[in-house]
């Protein structure tokens, strides 16, 4: 049923670009001078909404229409790298509430002096998964430390994981048999319930090693169905992932991607830049993009893939 309704509303898109088409080239036809500045006005609102209609084509992974599941860590850069994943999680969440999409946390670790070590977060709409997949891999920043007493330059490092969140119309093969499970108690917000009560969850999946945690529900119950949701998404990633090495392997050019690798750098100091290192996008306006402003990269990643 959810795939009927999208496919509907995407067949409705087209049908009605296409009525304001068919109604432009008839104005067009009445050669009517008086009218010029309102077919042209219309011709370049058309333009753009063919480049979003265009663009969605792009969008033909099995998931891409689905919602995402987010995950931030930080990497190399002590105390600056959790707040670098930190800004990373403003960063989506200011993305996701520009177009409309719903937030929710499932998991996050505080880090010792600022920032986090680590979130998790769902975010829902249409076409999620295949925006963000494009932003899967190491962020690297370049700033003057505020941490530094010396106000040194430093490069902190975070990494994003991105997983399709699919509900119930595909099939993962969980054996219980293999999963350790623990509770204890969680250390985020939540009142007495959450204090006294082992609430929070981690769910080691043992043949691949994933562990998945959960802490954010106020019951058990929702925290484990919200880790198995995690796991089944890193799960069927997985599986994603070994199918297209080995089809790329055959191909003789696969590349081992690794931590190492950054996708994209943020330079905040000697100068602004963020420059995607895959698509050779860049931009000077640092702020703009640390407020969510990430479809022109978004973009970029689709059109050269």
């Amino acid at each position: 049923m959810q795939k009927a309704a999208q496919m509907r509303s995407e067949l409705e898109r087209w049908d009605g670009v296409m009525i304001r088409i068919n109604d432009a080239l008839e104005l067009a036809h009445l050669n009517d001078d008086t009218i010029q500045a309102e077919i042209a006005v219309e011709v370049d609102e058309l333009g753009r909404l063919f480049e979003q209609l265009e663009l969605i084509t792009l969008l033909s992974g099995d998931y891409d229409g689905e919602g995402a599941i987010l995950a931030i860590h930080a990497g190399t850069g002590g105390v600056d790298a959790m707040d670098w994943a930190q800004m990373i999680e403003r960063m989506y969440l200011k993305w996701a509430e520009l177009h409309g999409y719903k937030t929710q946390t499932l998991d996050r670790s505080e880090g010792d002096e600022t920032g986090i070590k680590s979130v998790t977060m769902t975010i829902s709409g249409d076409w999620v998964y295949g925006y963000l997949r494009a932003e899967r891999g190491v962020h690297r920043l370049v700033r003057l430390s505020p941490f530094d007493s010396s106000h040194r330059r430093h490069t902190s490092f975070a990494l994003v994981e991105v997983w399709p969140d699919v509900h119930g119309d595909v099939e993962v093969d969980i054996n219980p048999n293999d999963l350790d499970i623990d509770t204890y108690k969680s250390s985020g917000a939540g009142g007495q319930n959450v204090q006294k009560n082992e609430t929070a969850i981690r769910i080691t999946h043992k043949p691949t090693g994933i562990v998945v945690s959960c802490q954010n529900e106020r019951s058990l119950t929702q925290n484990r169905e919200s880790a198995m949701r995690v796991l089944r998404a890193r799960l069927l990633e997985m599986a994603h992932q070994r199918q297209e090495a080995e089809r790329v392997a055959l191909k003789g050019d696969y590349v081992d991607a690794n931590f190492g690798n950054q996708i994209r750098s943020y330079v905040l100091h000697p100068y602004q830049m963020v420059k995607d290192h895959r698509t050779g996008h860049e931009t000077a306006n640092t702020l703009a993009v640390l407020d969510g402003q990430l479809d022109v990269f978004m973009e970029a990643f689709l059109r050269g893939a």
